[in-house]
């Protein structure tokens, strides 16, 4: 995974698609800033000179490099030429993005679109309301994702605290040729079978599972696929918090088998990217992680390529579902210097998004389907072995859920995602470091201490 910060700076090339007549309406929509603040519709591409507007952008460094390459030295170039508009593309690795983006708060200053890879609802007083922005999209695009909607809207105070164009899958990572040997060729359907097989494999090859349990984001969507996929959760749809339950017990202990029969201790200590590492070396027999995997054994030929199949969610005692590995949520500071050029910016990708997801190697999934319409005919035409791998997103959105199912996202969610707490119960329990129901109650206690500090503040 890259780690390394880089820059770029995007403001010749050549011209996009647009719909004009929408435009006009959502420069309408957005005031009277909007030539200069690069709100105009698409123009033809004019000769390179000094830019009127900086636009500045901060995003991760992508796990599929390519979309990188995509959309510093091709999309923000033409964009900025065409929008009379500078835009600087700042990325840092994934474990930096909030550290980055507390630093921007705490400043009052920084970058005029910023993007996470988890809902941000605890910065939703920082931030712009988005509707308008998914409003004009809507207009064009059609509705978004229910998925979009619950990690970008807060029903308590009726605001978008962000804007999602896309997301990423979730599915299991399992090595073909040792499920084969197991007679499983087309991988685990249910989470008893990656128990079972997995500890088989173990035994005879001494290769283990390859799900993390430290404090990192693989292990948070991991967790909480297993614990959904058990029936419990941190809150219910109605946001009181239910974390302490026979469901999540049933998860916790399951998790606890899992890690003592088909596991090791590696896997306490696991960073983002260990679960990639550990596949592609042919160190680990399954791994619960988006297609970034799969995809760099092909790009660059390494023999297991072949032998890295995909399923869909897998069942649990009452439900087969999963998490998106990532959701992107654009959050446009109030405190950013060209709100009116963000808000054009992401409205515009949205027009271009098919080609995002192409650069992407079809890892950012659409957040408006209609930006997409041959995806499942990319996905199965696509030339990889084994033949018709990808084609287990066909139904992708029948299955994959939000951080904070089965209600929204809110600061409490957020603050329980990024401080670590599914994580830490698990891993407590799983290591023998505390009783499953002291772990349980322990994490129990600390979700409703933070969903009480953020109901305080009026936000959930």
């Amino acid at each position: 995974m890259p780690t390394a910060s880089h820059r770029t700076v995007a403001h010749d090339a050549a011209p996009l698609s647009a719909t004009d007549a929408n435009r006009r309406r959502f420069v309408r929509a957005v005031g009277a800033a909007g030539i200069a603040a690069g709100i105009a519709p698409l123009v033809a591409t004019r000769p390179a000179r000094a830019a009127s507007r900086t636009l500045k952008i901060l995003q991760w460094s992508h796990f599929v490099p390519a979309y990188d390459t995509w959309f510093d030295n091709t999309y923000t170039k033409q964009w900025g030429q065409q929008n009379d508009t500078e835009v600087i593309v700042d990325h840092v690795g994934v474990t930096a993005l909030n550290s980055r983006a507390a630093a921007e708060v705490s400043a009052q200053k920084g970058h005029d679109l910023f993007m996470f890879l988890s809902p941000a609802p605890a910065y939703e007083e920082q931030v712009i309301d988005h509707r308008e922005i998914y409003e004009e999209v809507g207009r064009k695009h059609g509705k978004p994702i229910e998925l979009a909607v619950r990690s970008t809207y807060n029903p308590k105070t009726k605001k978008y605290f962000g804007f999602s164009d896309s997301f990423v899958p979730d599915p299991v990572n399992y090595r073909i040729d040792l499920f084969t040997e197991q007679g499983m060729p087309k991988g685990p359907t249910s989470w008893e079978d990656v128990l079972r097989v997995g500890t088989a494999i173990k035994k005879k090859h001494n290769i283990p599972v390859g799900i993390g349990l430290s404090a990192e984001l693989d292990t948070a969507m991991a967790m909480r696929t297993i614990l959904y996929a058990f029936g419990g959760s941190v809150q219910d749809d109605k946001g009181n918090v239910v974390l302490k339950s026979k469901a999540t017990q049933d998860a916790v202990e399951f998790v606890k088998r899992l890690y003592q029969q088909a596991m090791t201790p590696e896997v306490m200590a696991w960073d983002p990217s260990s679960n990639n590492r550990a596949l592609l070396a042919g160190k680990v027999s399954v791994v619960l992680n988006a297609i970034s995997t799969t995809r760099e054994a092909e790009d660059k030929k390494l023999p297991i390529a072949d032998q890295i199949g995909l399923t869909r969610a897998l069942m649990g005692e009452k439900q087969a579902i999963g998490l998106e590995h990532v959701m992107d949520c654009y959050v446009i500071w109030k405190f950013a210097d060209n709100k009116e050029g963000a808000k054009k910016f992401l409205v515009d990708y949205i027009d271009n998004f098919h080609r995002g997801f192409d650069a992407s190697e079809y890892y950012n999934f659409p957040c408006f389907p209609s930006t997409v319409p041959d995806l499942k005919k990319l996905l199965a035409d696509d030339p990889h072995k084994p033949a018709g791998k990808y084609t287990v997103f066909d139904d992708v959105l029948s299955w994959a859920t939000n951080v904070g199912y089965p209600g929204y996202a809110n600061a409490a969610i957020d603050e329980i995602f990024n401080t670590w707490v599914l994580n830490t119960m698990f891993a407590k329990a799983a290591s023998g470091a505390m009783p499953t129901a002291d772990a349980i109650a322990e994490a129990d206690a600390k979700c409703r201490q933070i969903f009480a500090k953020w109901r305080t503040k009026g936000l959930v």
